[in-house]
C-alpha cells in the first residue's frame, strides 16, 4: 500500500504551496484548487482563514521526495 500524504508544494508555489500541495494529492490541476479557494476567499471570507490554518498545518514537502519526483519524471 502506498503511504500517500498531503504537503505544501515546493514546485507548484505561489503564494504558501498549499493549493499546490492540495492539487498533487488530489491529482488535480492546482489551477482548479486555486480558483476554489479564491471563489472561497471573496464568496464567504472564510476562505482566507481555511488557507492560514493549512499553511500551518500541512507539513511543506520534503526535499528528498522533490529529489526522487525529479528522477521518476
Amino acid at each position: 500500500m502506498v503511504d500517500k500524504r498531503i504537503y505544501r508544494s515546493r514546485k507548484e508555489k505561489i503564494l504558501g504551496g498549499v493549493c499546490g500541495g492540495i492539487g498533487e494529492y488530489l491529482d488535480i490541476d492546482p489551477v482548479i484548487i486555486r480558483l476554489i479557494a479564491i471563489i472561497l476567499f471573496f464568496a464567504y471570507g472564510s476562505g482566507i482563514l481555511i488557507y492560514l490554518c493549512a499553511w500551518i498545518l500541512i507539513p511543506l514537502e520534503p526535499e528528498e521526495e522533490m529529489a526522487t519526483a525529479r528522477v521518476i519524471s
